[in-house]
């Protein structure tokens, strides 16, 4: 009896010994769904963005590298106003006082230098009128006396004093009929002597038209105001504490509404404070015309000291900017090739990006031809799809 309940113990013991090395077994041998998890991990911890080339490679693709080196410069922003320079806005008086006959431009409208815009029926238009029509008379009448007494003289019947007499009567009379002629040809008196015509001193668009046909006008009074597109200039209000900053050369920026950049250059800076405003005032002029840009609006005006740097910034040339997949990187040079880094950017300007983050002091990075380095990337990733 004792010796078959030992046997039954002993035949428990090895039981139990072959279901714990069965569990050990199941526990550490390794499974393929294990195997492909692994693999997961290790293609998890390649880093992304990364392109592989040589340096043969990089040569043959003319991709240019540069230092990232600190030092960005500074740019201070202030509100801006468009407006036309002195040459190139005029207003269109009334010549004389009298009615407005006809309108030829309205707001809007596009005009040629000395083109007519409208026509005032006035007395002054009659009395020049009847001016030239004195003066041509006059010069008929002088220039028979003086046929009259040249005759008479190459017959001996007058004297030489009288011939030189009479001819200095024709030259007088002349010159006031060329008087005459001038001044209603500046008027621009119409053929039958009864309107002035109103003409436009430069070409440019119509921005104000407050003329009323048939309406009574005073002499100087406005009838129009014309801008030429292409004569705006940029007024930029100056704190007293940034005014000694802006000086004549200084580069800028414009951002206008639709967040267009446009380059202009400080032409010059007011000498003196404004008594009211306690500013300044910088004129800018323009690279190029702005089209649609009107006198009166307001812009975002960036202008860059000369010589100021901000030594806790970076700047890089706007070709190492790449936007991939939305992002804005920079191409990074390693080992074996180039990593690309997303960046923040700040302000563009003169060709050059601010960066705000992703980029340390002493990296080389690709500018020039980088474009193909985002080619690569979008070629490596497309194959890696698949």
């Amino acid at each position: 009896m004792k010796d078959t309940s030992m046997i039954r113990r002993n035949l428990a013991i090895l039981v139990g010994i072959v279901i714990a090395i069965g569990a050990l077994t199941l526990i550490f041998w390794p499974t393929a769904k294990d195997d492909d998890h692994t693999e997961e991990e290790a293609e998890a911890e390649t880093p992304e963005g990364v392109v592989t080339l040589s340096e043969e490679q990089i040569s043959e693709a003319a991709i240019q590298l540069t230092a990232v080196r600190s030092g960005a410069a500074v740019e201070l922003v202030f509100p801006a106003t468009v407006a036309a320079s002195p040459t190139a806005s005029a207003r269109i008086d009334a010549r004389a006082s009298g009615v407005v006959r006809s309108v030829g431009k309205t707001l809007g409208d596009y005009v040629s230098r000395g083109e007519t815009v409208a026509r005032i029926e006035s007395a002054d238009a009659a009395a020049l009128a009847s001016q030239l029509s004195a003066a041509r008379a006059r010069v008929g009448e002088l220039s028979a006396a003086y046929e009259r007494e040249r005759r008479l003289f190459e017959a001996n019947v007058t004297a030489r004093q009288d011939l030189e007499a009479a001819q200095a009567n024709l030259s007088v009379a002349r010159s006031e009929l060329q008087r005459a002629q001038a001044a209603v040809a500046a008027a621009g008196v119409s053929g039958d002597g009864r309107s002035l015509a109103v003409t436009s001193p430069l070409a440019g668009r119509i921005t104000a038209a407050p003329i009323v046909l048939g309406a009574f006008v005073n002499a100087g009074e406005e009838l129009y105001s014309v801008v030429d597109p292409n004569g705006l200039q940029i007024e930029v209000a100056l704190p007293s504490a940034e005014a000694s900053r802006i000086q004549p050369g200084d580069e800028a920026v414009l951002v206008v509404g639709d967040g267009r950049e446009i380059g202009a250059r400080v032409r010059s800076v007011t000498p003196s404070l404004d008594p009211e405003s306690r500013s300044a005032t910088a004129v800018l002029s323009l690279s190029r015309g702005i089209p649609g840009l009107q006198p009166g609006a307001f812009l975002q005006a960036r202008i860059r000291p000369s010589g100021e740097i901000d030594r806790d910034r970076i700047a890089v040339p706007e070709d190492a900017i790449q936007v991939v997949e939305g992002r804005d990187v920079v191409f990074v040079r390693t080992k074996t090739g180039f990593q690309a880094r997303e960046v923040q950017v700040g302000t563009r300007s003169a060709g050059m990006v601010t960066i705000l983050s992703g980029l340390q002091e002493g990296w080389r990075i690709a500018v020039a031809n980088a474009f193909l380095l985002k080619a690569e990337l979008g070629k490596e990733g497309a194959e890696h799809g698949h």
